[in-house]
């Protein structure tokens, strides 16, 4: 039985299906894939652009990350709310895209960006930096002259000159540039584009920001609404659903990350934007396939929040929204130290709720989703590092052939989802048929350990495996992202579905934006753990290869055995949350 909306109204209908799944599963895979096109694409390049083009130090730019990935997912719990008591799923999908179109279209404005100087003695040169992949080059010109050098731990050097000992007289170039320079004979200054570049980023993750908000959340709850209670196909449905995210995030991570890395970060940037714009087109276009799942709770003629109509209203509220996001980004450190007290409050409200409203197995099914999601933070906390530290670890100590670059690594995760998305689904159903599927906790559990373990992989490779320039085969990344990939898809696509079945039908837009919002704390956990990997960089450039690779190695052997060790932990108590989940696989 289908149903078509008629003004906020259903009508029952015949069910139209493509490949056994309801058809507007597939406007809703195209949607989200070009949506995550989108994203992914602009992610891949992000903390590569903060620190080449902007200058941000490797600890500064993975906390703007951090920041700007915790609200991402904060922003769902608002926009959940607003879709379940007001605008339904759908038009709130549609507010969050045009906002993600002008968010990731402003992102191609580059500014002037970052420049840094460097005085030795009375001259003062500018640092010039040629390329944006790994083997890109640091020049110092002051007016004709222009010399290619190198910064270590050391000291500055002409590239190709002797090593010099500390207490040596330094020996000029034919242009006057100093073949060698102590540590601590020379000053960097660092300025960036404060007036109008800096800003304008800023504004361009402030939109997208809101717009995953309103957009996020709310389509994964239409995915759900197209399966009746205890339909067998959720789960794959589910899974179907995240091959689409994945399938344009692999693509994005292609083809933005070549551009950008290639030919300037604008392209990548701008083709990011067309993906989302493409995003929007397909949804608008295939509103009949949809059924009229994701329908306002009560129909929005006639409706108004302080004499505006409902839908308008929220397009004013979502730009204005923007305003104080933008000055949150600008002052990442806020984000960092309230969200997790803000998330604490909001989850401790959901328990309250649960436990005081709720009765018999509406509340145990609530209290296991939000154990569930409780352990979803570590998981999410370690996986995250793709942003952010596992890029820098590509970028800095790892053998990158010509043709691929540190943020086209990135591709791994999505590519790997993407072959073997359908084959897990496939999995799950070939077991359940048996009665052999693990249940949803014991497949969390695994999602843990195989995290962990793919931090463990980088650990020893990290130790055992280097050549002469501190860098480790890019073959042990990839197991990394395998591991980790194996891990996602134990967890996420599981635990979108896991929401849609453990939750009150009348919260349950709310609750999946809590699961938005366990991510977000987790990008916070996820920002500490990769500023401990950071070390010091110039113009982009790191100085000290050696001490980079020891350091990554060092964190990610914690984290890892942290995975495996809460992953256990999980295993022995799952049956426990089984049986609070009352018959609910």
């Amino acid at each position: 039985m289908s149903t078509t909306d008629t003004g906020g109204a259903l009508t029952a209908g015949p069910r139209k299906t493509f490949l056994g799944h309801p058809r507007g599963l597939v406007i809703l895979f195209f949607t989200e894939m070009w949506e995550r096109f989108s994203y992914y694409g602009m992610r891949a390049l992000l903390v590569l652009y903060l620190t080449q083009h902007f200058l941000f130090s490797t600890g500064e730019a993975q906390g703007i990350y951090a920041a700007y990935a915790a609200l991402v997912y904060l922003m769902p719990v608002l926009g959940g709310l607003i879709a379940d008591r007001y605008l339904g799923s759908r038009k709130a999908v549609i507010i969050g895209a045009v906002l993600l179109v002008a968010g990731h279209f402003t992102m191609a404005f580059e500014g002037t960006g970052g420049r840094e100087r460097l005085t030795i003695g009375a001259t003062t040169y500018e640092l010039q930096v040629e390329g944006r992949d790994q083997n890109r080059k640091m020049f110092a010109v002051n007016g004709d002259e222009r010399v290619h050098i190198s910064i270590t731990p050391q000291g500055v050097s002409t590239v190709g000159a002797e090593p010099a000992a500390a207490n040596a007289v330094a020996a000029p170039t034919a242009g006057g540039f100093p073949a060698f320079t102590p540590a601590g004979g020379y000053s960097l200054e660092t300025n960036r584009d404060l007036a109008l570049g800096e800003p304008i980023l800023f504004f361009a993750l402030s939109l997208i920001i809101v717009g995953v908000g309103f957009l996020k959340a709310n389509i994964s709850t239409v995915v759900g609404a197209l399966y009746e209670e205890n339909d067998p196909r959720r789960d794959g449905g589910f899974t179907i659903f995240y091959v689409g995210i994945n399938l344009g995030s692999f693509l994005a991570t292609a083809a933005c990350s070549y551009l950008g890395i290639k030919y300037g970060w604008a392209y990548g940037f701008g083709l990011a934007g067309v993906g989302m714009l493409f995003g929007l087109l397909t949804f608008v276009l295939g509103q009949g396939w949809l059924e009229g799942r994701g329908a306002p709770p009560v129909p929005v003629q006639g409706r108004s929040i302080l004499g505006v109509p409902l839908v308008p209203f929220f397009w004013i509220a979502g730009l204005v929204a923007v305003f104080p996001t933008w000055l949150l980004m600008q002052r990442h450190e806020i984000i960092e130290n309230l969200l997790p007290w803000l998330a604490g409050v909001i989850f401790t409200l959901v328990v309250g709720y649960t436990v005081f409203k709720l009765k018999g197995s509406e509340r145990s099914r609530m209290l296991v989703a939000q154990v569930l999601i409780f352990f979803s933070v570590l998981f999410w906390a370690l996986f995250e590092q793709a942003g952010s530290s596992l890029t820098l670890f590509a970028d800095q100590s790892t053998q990158m052939p010509s043709w691929f670059n540190a943020a086209m690594t990135q591709m791994f995760n999505p590519g790997i989802i993407v072959l073997g998305g359908p084959i897990m689904a496939a999995l799950w159903v070939w077991l359940a048929k048996r009665n052999a599927e693990p249940s949803t906790p014991v497949k969390f559990s695994f999602g843990l350990m195989f995290v962990g373990i793919g931090f463990l992989v980088l650990m020893w490779a990290a130790g055992n495996l280097a050549n002469a320039d501190f860098r480790v085969p890019l073959l042990f990344l990839f197991l990394t992202y395998f591991f980790h990939t194996i891990g996602e898809l134990c967890i996420s696509p599981v635990g979108l579905s896991m929401i849609t079945k453990l939750s009150v039908a009348r919260v349950v837009g709310l609750m999946m934006g809590v699961w938005f919002l366990s991510s977000s704390v987790a990008h916070i956990v996820a920002g500490i753990i990769a500023k401990a990997t950071a070390t010091d960089t110039v113009a982009g450039v790191v100085t000290d290869r050696a001490l980079a690779l020891e350091t990554y190695g060092s964190i990610f052997g914690t984290i890892g055995w942290v995975g495996v060790g809460v992953g256990v932990f999980l295993l022995i108590i799952s049956p426990l949350l089984k049986k609070g989940m009352a018959g609910i696989h």
